[in-house]
């Protein structure tokens, strides 16, 4: 079969039909330009339809979608690198275009911005402070106000913003970071300082807000990174949000280390000039101010090259602040001459008496505020005491004074003696103690120590409650009331009797008691035995009283419950074994008119400039007040008989009391309604905790070192 072609076809082209088995399959061989031949390892190839677009394939219902989509996609094809440019030559030819430059400026930005808002997003305010940037030290004070001791490893003290002067709040903001109260909490181009500085070489100071130094001091380590700097960009804007300027402030001028062991803008004025920050003038403001740039480098005493840089810092910042306009010209005018800081850090008679005095405040203000070791360790405390700094350093002398006496007289004896002593006012304040001779050396304090026994000295409580209670000479009979002309036998050696006949102790001996010295007094008043401390007529007077009312009347005046031991007649002539502090407050209520205050240590307790409540110390009638007049006057009259020389207008009651063993020498006595109470004993701490005999180291009835270290801190001869 023959076709015939068109004309445009050359005349000798023809074309033939060819069939082609079905089950021949193959590819033509376009190589070649010629028909593969059939054969059942090749066939013919199938085009493929073409893939629609991803643009065709938008619905139709979106053209104006379609047409922003294919403009970007121009756009985006324009800025596809294409190396090298042909119409360029040289280097030209491998360079980005300024498109491709602005694309990948606006791609580098977006992301920037995407990754720090994740991150300020991301970041959290720590729920703790760093602890040790916060804790504090307690500091202690005198009755009349004045530091008398601080305790705590890091010494900070806390103030509130109100408390910190105007003057001295300028001076930081000039120093360190004038825009304070309006910028966002960091600084761009500190921080690029800063950042600079990290990596490479150089001063670290100045890069950081203040808002940013508060962050590295509560929240972060002193580490030179870069990545402590980016979370402390990025919690200070945070905090920026979240806290108040004012609020920011404070922290920060609390936790800034000034310098000399110092943290906290109170701190540092007491260490350099000696003085609360309340009353710092501009001028020193300005130099504390400089140290937040080094106190190493600024603190005028390391050397004179620091002197020069302070006099420099300290001249600069005043300037600014009048720049700013945080000082007037002609109040900058007045400070011409350095506010030259003291050499050396005020000092705390630390180590000797004043560290048994904060152990008895210490002690006291947990109780009273209701404080936990923690949260009293913690810090911050402002604990103003009730010591007398005078009495105090009177009681103190008249100890020392003893103590030296007693190595002249018997050096061997001396090292094994100990003195406890107390000064207790009226109304339970306590007013001094003497504690040992050196707290770091000797662990316990001797004013409050229960190891020996009262001996005579507890015989006022006997008798008052004799007078109070009444006594009974039956067993089932009314009590009799008892006055201070009531007469028992002040023989020596007499038997001790109950109602139904001699008092027989555990072992089958029947007891009796005796006086100092064996001597005898026959038939006595009371009141006269007392004064003359006859010890016979009180052991039967406790007895007939009833030793449980001789014991209730006891602890009612002050003694505790834990000095006393069983119900015995020893017990009248002092079987229980008070401290110092305590002997001088059951005094001390007689000398009041019966009523008891309980000895406390602490008036009041602040903690930054808040008042913390205190449990008021408790009172309670402990006899009536006639009963306390008759013991009163009774320990007058023995004043007086023991010292005939005595000023006769001076009001003064007091005795002596001794042990029957020898064990211990008291004198307890109140004068201007305050009582006192020595004790002077011998321990041997290197064998054992038992009293030795004093064997005469603490002196006679007649020249008694104890009744000397008592009229040594009363000032009375």
């Amino acid at each position: 079969m023959q076709l015939k072609v068109p004309a445009s076809m050359n005349a000798d082209e023809t074309m033939l039909l060819r069939t082609v088995e079905p089950a021949a399959t193959g590819n033509a061989d376009t190589r070649s330009g010629t028909a593969p031949e059939a054969g059942p390892a090749r066939s013919r190839r199938r085009r493929k339809a073409p893939r629609p677009s991803p643009l065709s394939r938008l619905p139709a219902a979106a053209p104006r979608l379609t047409r922003l989509v294919t403009r970007a996609a121009s756009h985006a094809r324009r800025l596809r690198p294409r190396y090298p440019h042909a119409d360029r030559s040289g280097w030209r030819r491998w360079a980005p275009s300024w498109r491709q430059w602005l694309g990948a400026a606006l791609a580098l930005s977006g992301l920037t911005v995407a990754l720090l808002g994740s991150a300020y997003a991301a970041t959290d305010i720590p729920e703790n402070l760093n602890s040790y940037a916060t804790q504090q030290d307690n500091v202690y004070f005198w009755s009349d106000g004045t530091p008398m001791a601080r305790t705590g490893w890091v010494r900070r003290q806390a103030m509130p913003l109100e408390d910190i002067p105007e003057d001295v709040r300028g001076a930081v903001l000039a120093a360190e970071n004038a825009s304070f109260y309006s910028d966002p909490g960091i600084s761009l181009s500190g921080l690029a300082r800063a950042l600079w500085r990290t990596v490479g070489q150089g001063d670290t100071q100045g890069g950081s807000t203040i808002t940013q130094q508060y962050v590295k001091n509560v929240y972060l380590s002193q580490d030179r990174s870069v990545g402590r700097k980016f979370t402390e960009a990025m919690l200070a804007l945070k905090l920026d949000n979240v806290m108040s300027k004012d609020d920011i402030l404070e922290g920060y001028l609390n936790t800034s280390w000034f310098g000399r062991g110092t943290y906290g803008i109170q701190r540092a004025a007491q260490a350099y000039y000696g003085k609360d920050v309340g009353e710092l003038d501009v001028s020193e403001a300005a130099f504390l101010a400089s140290l937040l740039k080094g106190a190493g480098l600024y603190d005028p005493a390391l050397s004179k090259a620091n002197h020069a840089r302070a006099v420099e810092r300290w001249s600069w910042i005043l300037d600014r602040m009048v720049e700013i306009g945080t000082l007037s010209q002609a109040e900058r005018a007045r400070y011409r001459e350095f506010p030259e800081p003291l050499k050396r850090t005020p000092g705390f008679d630390t180590g000797k008496q004043s560290d048994y005095l904060v152990e008895l405040a210490a002690r006291y203000a947990k109780k009273a505020a209701h404080l936990t070791d923690k949260e009293f360790d913690f810090g911050g405390f402002q604990i103003y005491t009730t010591f007398d700094r005078k009495q105090e350093s009177a009681l103190t002398d008249a100890v020392a004074e003893a103590r030296e006496q007693a190595r002249k007289k018997d050096a061997a004896k001396a090292k094994s003696l100990h003195f406890g002593a107390s000064s207790v006012a009226t109304d339970g304040r306590i007013l001094a103690v003497h504690g040992g001779p050196d707290h770091r050396r000797q662990g316990y304090n001797e004013s409050n120590a229960t190891t020996v026994p009262a001996g005579s000295a507890f015989l006022p409580f006997v008798y008052a409650a004799a007078l109070e209670n009444g006594v009974h000479k039956t067993r089932d009979g009314a009590a009799s009331e008892v006055t201070p002309q009531t007469l028992y036998d002040g023989d020596d050696g007499i038997a001790v009797t109950t109602p139904e006949g001699p008092y027989w102790d555990r072992g089958g001996k029947q007891v009796t008691s005796h006086n100092d010295g064996g001597k005898s007094y026959g038939r006595i008043s009371l009141s006269r035995a007392l004064a003359l401390s006859v010890n016979t007529p009180f052991m039967q007077l406790g007895m007939d009283t009833g030793l449980d009312r001789v014991r209730d009347t006891a602890q009612r005046a002050g003694l505790l419950s834990s000095s006393f031991g069983p119900l015995v007649p020893a017990m009248s002539l002092g079987s229980a074994t008070p401290s110092a502090i305590r002997m001088a407050s059951g005094y001390a209520t007689f000398a009041a008119g019966g009523t008891h205050v309980e000895p406390y240590s602490v008036a009041r307790i602040t903690r930054n400039g808040s008042e913390i409540e205190l449990t008021k110390p408790a009172s309670r009638r402990a006899v009536k007040a006639s009963v306390a007049a008759a013991v009163q006057s009774a320990l007058t009259d023995a004043f007086r008989t023991a010292r005939p020389g005595a000023d006769p207008g001076a009001t003064v009651a007091g005795k002596a009391g001794t042990t029957q063993n020898d064990t211990a020498a008291w004198y307890i006595g109140t004068a201007d309604s305050v009582s006192t109470a020595v004790v002077a004993y011998r321990i041997d701490l290197t064998k054992s905790l038992e009293p030795l005999p004093l064997n005469g180291i603490a002196g006679s009835p007649g020249d008694s070192v104890p009744y000397r270290i008592w009229s040594g801190a009363r000032g009375i001869g």
